[in-house]
């Protein structure tokens, strides 16, 4: 076997799975059976490029430049200068290896994958970002890919990137453990917590600069989906625990915690052709699980207790998305649908905080190839602050060109 894996470390091979193989052997403590089955090991390696080129009528946050994402919409008037600007990029470009080798525990599969949308402190640039690093043995999954609360299968048939603001949409570092696949399946998940906060009016206090978030625990999520030949239903669940510690409690002590959960139910149904896909989430602090959101956390007001004026509360949300993608032929396919968040605010939030994001689309798009694409979309996204009363939109048009590439190596 160690012949075997050692192959796997050469040329363009996955170093992910071979360190994976050598685990597996080390816990087995013979590796003969593996070692039978590493030779049908395949290797598929994918992805495509693609530009995208339009015009904005209105503006946003430059960093999200190419993007709809109604919480980078202005929060006043002419918060990012003029409206009206060209855009083009080729960020969405993608590349990719997954590997699958049978073993006597089940199929052996791994997952890298890189595109080229700089976000966080790459944010607006093109740059090389990790999107899945992951690795599955039967039924048993560890490393970073789509979260468990998450229905990858209700994404839109688009060509906007960042997608519809309404549906949960995460990669997170996970262990999960699948004791149901197939098109019904259940699945159950740690997954890494995380989440952020809103100071609100608050945000220049001293007192705040203390307090410092805590996660002692991980994400617990599960999801059950039930598979028909009409399509499916999926039911998904999270619930979470965060803290926050005031480090200089004196007179007032601002250490809290709270506990976020969220539900979320999908669907795909068959519609001859056509696949219409839609998604309701409901749930408090779980923001950071959503395609674009805001904090997990607001302030809220606590008076007549001096030693806390203050306190966290878990922000209630919702979001809903419905698209309907038309396959008319090989040839041509359309997709158009909505979706939209809404925040309950808390009182501590500053009237300019986020409240409800509306997102829209639709499109026509050719394929006059195998492996090519290409089309129009119009998007529209808006933004409504939590209490002033000022709300924002943004209409763009958006022309993309895809060349798609893959080639399948090994097996046996």
């Amino acid at each position: 076997m160690s012949v075997q894996c050692e192959q796997e470390k050469g040329g363009h091979r996955s170093l992910t799975r071979a360190a994976l193989c050598g685990a597996v052997i080390a816990l087995l403590g013979s590796g003969s059976a593996l070692a039978q089955d590493a030779s049908k090991t395949t290797m598929d390696v994918y992805g495509f490029a693609m530009l995208d080129m339009g015009y904005q009528f209105k503006q946003n946050h430059p960093d999200w430049f190419d993007v709809v994402r109604p919480t980078k919409l202005p929060s006043f008037e002419d918060e990012f200068g003029e409206d009206g600007h060209f855009f083009a990029g080729v960020r969405q470009s993608r590349l990719g290896v997954k590997t699958n080798t049978p073993t006597s525990l089940g199929d052996l599969k791994t997952q890298i994958e890189f595109e080229l949308f700089g976000t966080g402190a790459d944010a607006g640039q093109t740059t090389f970002r990790l999107r899945h690093a992951y690795g599955e043995l039967g039924a048993w999954g560890a490393g970073q890919t789509n979260s468990v609360f998450m229905d990858g299968d209700v994404y839109p048939n688009s060509i906007e990137y960042w997608g519809p603001n309404g549906m949960v949409l995460f990669r997170n570092v996970q262990l999960r453990w699948m004791p149901i696949k197939g098109d019904t399946r259940l699945t159950l998940a740690l997954e890494r917590p995380g989440a952020s906060a809103d100071q609100g009016d608050y945000a220049d206090r001293i007192e705040l600069q203390n307090v410092q978030g805590r996660f002692p625990y991980p994400d617990i999520s599960g999801e059950y989906r039930l598979g028909r030949d009409w399509g499916y239903i999926e039911f998904a669940g999270i619930v979470r625990w965060m803290e926050w510690e005031d480090q200089v409690p004196d007179a007032v002590d601002l250490s809290g915690d709270a506990v976020g959960w969220g539900l979320n139910v999908s669907t795909n149904v068959k519609l001859g052709a056509h696949v219409l896909k839609v998604a309701v989430v409901y749930g408090e602090g779980v923001q950071n699980y959503m395609n674009d959101a805001p904090e997990d956390v607001g302030v809220r007001n606590n008076p007549g207790v001096p030693g806390r004026p203050i306190e966290g509360v878990a922000l209630p949300m919702l979001g809903v998305t419905a698209f309907i993608d038309l396959n008319w032929s090989e040839k041509m396919t359309s997709t158009i649908g909505y979706s939209f968040l809404d925040i309950d605010n808390s009182d501590g939030q500053s009237g300019s905080a986020f409240g409800h994001g509306d997102y829209a689309l639709a499109n026509v798009l050719f394929y006059p190839v195998k492996d090519v694409m290409f089309g129009p979309e119009i998007q529209w996204g808006r933004r409504e602050n939590a209490r002033d009363g000022f709300s924002s939109d943004d209409i763009r048009i958006q022309f993309s060109v895809k060349y798609n590439f893959g080639r399948t190596f090994g097996g046996g």
